[in-house]
């Protein structure tokens, strides 16, 4: 696949690409190189950036930073989706200047912000969740609260929920978005697992992958790339979900119709895009 042009498209449905604080367009490049084609591209947290949000309209500058990195992506030749929202462990750090209530207002001023976006086109998704760690019951409570605002938020503006969540199934999402009235087919787990009924982005290295085209399921693939340089190749390298498809390939573990389904008539069908090379 190197450097030539890739036989299927290649998309990488999580990753972070951040030229103050990691490799930028160099990992960008790599992604190509390795015959990735697409990637959604992710919000990082405020404290990527040292901002420490006291309303919602300090996450316009991160929106405007996400934006600005992709317009320098699609312009190596990366096709990019970009997913603008507020990270849900946030509400800790929100919550130790601001106290929890205030917290909870604040992500969800961020959160119709990243919609606002959204409807005007210039992003294709919204992020929220809720954290995966132990927090106390007021902590969820709001963080769930947090959330079922962006399902909302998902429902009103016609767009998909990437959600960065607890290990699991998060089954109980389901309830959440029907409440909400959204489409719960339009919700990828992050990080996700085989199990869970949302639509999972496995890991690109997941032996999942294979089972659930095996079963006829499909799921997205992602890297989850950090970029950032104190923390360099985590959580996945950005070569990653290229390189793993073609070893699957390679290997007969997938087939090319299995490769369409994950890269392009999933995506396209949970974010309402177009992927083509």
């Amino acid at each position: 696949m190197n450097n030539q042009k890739p036989r299927f498209p290649v998309l990488d449905d999580h990753i972070h690409i951040d030229s103050r604080n990691g490799r930028g367009i160099v990992a960008a490049r790599e992604f190509m190189q390795a015959g990735g084609t697409h990637i959604c591209l992710v919000t990082k947290p405020s404290w990527s950036y040292d901002i420490r949000p006291v309303c919602g309209k300090d996450y316009i500058p991160i929106f405007e930073e996400t934006l600005r990195i992709a317009k320098l992506i699609e312009e190596i030749g990366v096709r990019v989706f970009p997913i603008l929202g507020v990270h849900p462990a946030e509400i800790g750090q929100i919550s130790e200047r601001l106290g929890l209530n205030r917290a909870t207002e604040v992500m969800k001023e961020g959160l119709k912000y990243a919609a606002d976006y959204v409807s005007s086109g210039r992003a294709i998704a919204i992020k929220s969740g809720r954290p995966h760690y132990k927090v106390d019951i007021p902590t969820w409570e709001s963080s769930n609260d947090v959330l079922s605002y962006a399902l909302q938020l998902g429902h009103e503006n016609h767009c998909a929920i990437q959600i960065h969540a607890e290990t699991g199934a998060c089954a109980d999402v389901i309830q959440m978005a029907n409440k909400a009235g959204m489409d719960p087919s339009r919700i990828v787990k992050h990080f996700g697992s085989p199990e869970t009924p949302l639509i999972p982005s496995l890991m690109a290295k997941h032996d999942g992958i294979q089972v659930l085209a095996k079963a006829g399921r499909y799921c997205t693939m992602e890297s989850d790339f950090m970029d950032e340089n104190s923390r360099p190749g985590a959580v996945l390298g950005p070569k990653s979900v290229p390189r793993f498809s073609k070893r699957y390939l390679d290997s007969e573990l997938l087939t090319e119709d299995d490769l369409y389904h994950i890269h392009v008539e999933l995506p396209e069908q949970v974010y309402g895009i177009s992927i083509e090379i």
